[in-house]
């Protein structure tokens, strides 16, 4: 007998994309045709305070849910899940062994306790009970040993590793799963929840089975033609005869090709899921779904824009959907939003044939004075200075990414060579004004630093290679600025090093930097 066992949710996880409008005889034909599959366990939908309706699969007790299930069960075992928050257990019958046989409960990481007490009042109610923490990916290895440690205390009938927002890759399932298997109690079976964002869920299935301990019981949850909120889960006609070839598993696949003719592909006709870009970015940053769903429905967003405005998510904000939170990170994108593909032509035309110099306001200026002065006598190169005017070498542009840093700037330069970020928009008037979500943001997130985003900047315009001065790095001896007064606007130290070094190695896969004064960036 295999270890490995299979759990259909497409009446549970596929309820969100019809609202769980299957129909009355649907319902009872997809219990049919998965039992007649021999799957291992049926979910039948949600346990929820509602108002019934028998052609929903959402259910206030056992006695509703009744009517639907098969006369001849074979070994498929019947569950439901229940949120612990939206369903009162006191509605839940006494366990008696002719509805379902089992409870999955899910809770988050902020009401874990909450949670916990929800399923042990199911389990004195004498059902199986899953406990499925919402977003496992969220957990600090610290975190997730405190919460096995809690879960072992109440002893249930599993615990499954649920990746909500679909960002699990394979180094992940291994560390995880290695947590789970080292410190759960072997007695309790270990399920997986896997989601298509990153069109990993059928490799990661094969993953876990291969890494799974010998003897330790487990679940993989997987649904007809993959059917869930978009993008979807793990498709359990794929899994099916993944077991059947590999593990000896004994299904028979037929009736769940059946029923997915007769009723999922025509529901994905009308609301389709599967993989899906915004999908993808957003499980890259491990976000609530959410956040791609609301700028996707705004219509207007290309999906390098998703993923800019995703990156700029804050930690304590993405497990809990907050739709205020993301419509002022919209409207902010859009109000910096500009068209700068014409500057940068202009800039392209002006830089040909030219070496490109990049001038920071590091005190290296003034110490290695003579190496800067000898290269400009002797290359004539196109000059950016970075967030500061040099009075010493006359730059043909001087690009600005700091509020404070320009109001010092238009003083002491009156000509238009003035290059802003649209961060900027607010505070200046400048002509030349480039994109700044397309220069701060990557897939690593937001990094504002003026030389970054300026290198960034020439990366994206062609440039082979540049020369950087005065680049310097911070230290907290010395003098880090050209001018004493810069000192006083950062307070950024060694922290920023370690961030711009990692920047800097991959701006150098896209472009040669040449060093001409001494940088901690270079070493």
């Amino acid at each position: 007998m295999s270890f490995i066992k299979l759990l259909d949710c497409t009446l549970r996880d596929g309820g969100y994309i019809n609202d769980w409008q299957f129909g009355y005889h649907t319902i009872r034909s997809i219990i049919k045709k998965l039992t007649d599959s021999q799957a291992d366990y049926v979910e039948v939908g949600f346990l929820r305070d509602c108002e019934y309706d028998k052609d929903r699969s959402l259910y206030n007790n056992c006695e509703e849910i009744a009517p639907i299930l098969p006369g001849k069960r074979g070994n498929t075992v019947f569950t439901a899940m229940a949120l612990h928050n939206k369903y009162s257990v006191e509605k839940l019958e006494p366990y008696d062994g002719k509805t379902i046989d089992a409870v999955r409960v899910t809770f988050h990481d902020y009401d874990i306790d909450e949670g916990l007490t929800f399923v042990r009042r199911v389990m004195e109610k004498g059902y199986k009970v899953f406990c499925n923490p919402i977003n496992i990916m969220g957990y600090s290895d610290e975190a997730l040993l405190g919460l096995l440690k809690k879960v072992n205390n109440i002893h249930p009938y599993a615990f499954s590793i649920v990746d909500t927002f679909g960002s699990m890759m394979r180094a992940d399932l291994v560390r995880i799963y290695s947590m789970v298997e080292h410190n759960l109690d072997r007695e309790i079976t270990i399920g997986l929840h896997l989601h298509e964002n990153l069109a990993l869920s059928y490799s990661l299935a094969q993953e876990f089975i291969a890494m799974k301990a010998a003897g330790r019981k487990s679940i993989i949850d997987a649904s007809m033609l993959g059917m869930g909120r978009t993008p979807g889960n793990l498709c359990m006609e794929l899994i099916m005869d993944y077991m059947n070839r590999t593990q000896g598993g004994g299904y028979d696949i037929n009736p769940i090709l059946d029923g997915i003719d007769d009723h999922i592909a025509a529901l994905k006709q009308i609301e389709p899921w599967g993989y899906s870009m915004p999908y993808a970015i957003s499980a890259k940053y491990n976000l609530h779904r959410n956040y791609a769903e609301f700028l996707i429905g705004k219509g207007r967003l290309r999906a390098k824009q998703i993923n800019q405005i995703l990156a700029g998510i804050a930690d304590d904000k993405k497990t809990a959907y907050d739709e205020e939170y993301i419509e002022k990170l919209y409207r902010a994108y859009q109000d910096h939003e500009v068209d700068d593909s014409s500057l940068r032509d202009m800039l392209r035309t002006a830089m040909q044939g030219r070496k490109v110099l990049v001038l920071a306001p590091g005190g290296s200026l003034k110490r290695q004075q003579e190496k800067i002065d000898d290269f400009v006598a002797q290359e004539s190169p196109f000059i950016f200075s970075a967030n500061f005017v040099s009075h010493r070498y006359a730059a043909d542009y001087t690009f600005c990414s700091n509020a404070m840093r320009y109001d010092d700037m238009v003083v002491e330069r009156r000509d238009k060579n003035i290059l802003v970020t649209s961060n900027l928009l607010d505070v200046c008037e400048e002509e030349n004004v480039l994109n700044y979500a397309e220069l701060s943001f990557d897939e690593k997130g937001n990094c504002d630093n003026c030389v970054i985003m300026l290198l960034k900047l020439l990366c994206q315009l062609g440039v082979p290679q540049v020369f950087v001065a005065g680049f310097d790095g911070y230290q907290e001896k010395g003098n880090n600025y050209i001018s004493s007064y810069m000192a006083s606007q950062h307070t950024k130290g060694m922290e920023e090093n370690v961030k711009i070094r990692k920047y800097m190695e991959d701006v150098g896969k896209q472009i040669s930097v040449v060093f001409l004064t001494d940088s901690l960036y270079n070493e």
